[in-house]
């Protein structure tokens, strides 16, 4: 069978979906690492899905009259996207900024974050009901829920926001070798207690 029957047959819409999801996870990585300033690893994400694409998109438009491609191409988009993100998440890749206001705890959560292997700064501050302690961290994004985690053990009421910086200059970031499996491992893990 060549590769034509096989993409005009029922299959073909199958096979559209699944090239979809490689190229559209492809390329929610590629934007990704493009906004993190990673252009090599970007560019070569961006040559593999145009590639994937360009095949995908080809045997999609010569089955415009099956409704069963269509889907195929549209759902495989959807599916793409949600894995992208997912895989995104799951390879937390980068840093944050932690940024913490807290009114009872502040010197505690420092503490804390101290002893697990954090740098964290200290500075006095005032809220609207009055004195606050505000921290700042700067961590590798794979140890955001334990950095959180800590935080909400020493101070459930604490503001945090994080932010995802652009530019790094000076200072320390602990550095952590990653458990065996990595946070690829580690998300598998948390969706299977979910």
């Amino acid at each position: 069978m060549s590769v034509d029957a096989l993409f005009a047959s029922p299959w073909g819409a199958l096979f559209i979906f699944l090239l979809r999801i490689v190229d559209v996870s492809c390329d929610t990585m590629r934007v990704i690492f493009a906004i993190r300033g990673k252009r090599y690893i970007a560019a070569g994400l961006g040559f593999f899905q145009a590639l994937v694409w360009i095949f995908a998109v080809g045997n999609a438009v010569k089955h415009l009259d099956s409704i069963l491609h269509v889907f195929g191409y549209a759902a495989g988009y959807s599916m793409g996207t949600f894995i992208g993100v997912s895989l995104e998440q799951a390879i937390a890749y980068g840093v944050s900024t932690v940024r913490i206001v807290s009114k009872a705890a502040g010197v505690q959560i420092a503490e804390a974050l101290r002893h697990a292997g954090y740098g964290v700064t200290e500075s006095a501050g005032s809220g609207r009901d009055g004195a606050v302690v505000i921290l700042n961290s700067v961590i590798q994004r794979r140890h955001l829920d334990d950095v959180l985690s800590v935080i909400a053990d020493a101070d459930e009421d604490a503001f945090v926001t994080v932010e995802e910086p652009r530019v790094l200059r000076g200072g320390s970031i602990a550095s952590r070798e990653w458990s065996v499996g990595g946070p690829l491992l580690r998300w598998v893990r948390g969706r299977q207690r979910a």
